[in-house]
């Protein structure tokens, strides 16, 4: 029984955010009068749909950011523990975070990414897949000193070498 009241309010907030959406493209203009045939109505100034202040869209984007979490959470729960580390499992609902995290953030015009998206995306790893360790070693570059000593010392090796080397055959004597 609990379970279809997640469904219902997973309808209403479904919803709202279906509102949401239409309220930022325009679609749904408060107080927008329909236009007439009158010379008036073709040169009057577009009203603006909805006057979105930072507030708003940062309150508005926290919670798409909390549903888009509750879904990852939701389809996170038929992933085993076996499974957590296995890409091919995880990464249909961890592409469906980042998109949904990323989508809203584009439609909202509030950036991508940041400091909310970001820790969705942490608390998503601390959470499910902080014992996952890779299973080849992962090579690093060496340091710029070490990588600097490296690229340096064959390439003034070689002028050393070459000098010796016409040096010995000067000597004037045939080589066995």
């Amino acid at each position: 029984m609990a379970q279809r009241a997640q469904t219902g309010s997973g309808r209403l907030s479904r919803g709202l955010l279906l509102l949401w959406a239409l309220l930022g493209t325009g679609l749904c203009q408060a107080g927008a009068e329909p236009e007439g045939f009158n010379q008036d109505a073709r040169t009057s100034p577009p009203v603006a749909a909805f006057n979105w202040t930072a507030q708003l869209v940062e309150e508005t984007y926290t919670n798409i950011t909390q549903k888009c979490w509750e879904f990852f959470v939701d389809l996170m729960r038929n992933v085993t523990a076996s499974e957590l580390c296995e890409w091919k499992v995880i990464s249909r609902p961890y592409s469906l975070l980042q998109a949904c995290l990323e989508d809203w953030a584009d439609h909202l015009r509030y950036g991508y990414p940041n400091a909310l998206a970001e820790q969705y995306i942490f608390q998503s790893h601390h959470r499910y897949f902080h014992n996952c360790t890779l299973e080849h070693q992962v090579y690093f570059d060496p340091p710029e000193d070490v990588l600097l000593a490296m690229i340096i010392a064959p390439i003034c090796l070689i002028p050393f070498l070459v000098t010796l080397v016409i040096w010995r055959s000067k000597d004037g004597k045939a080589q066995p």
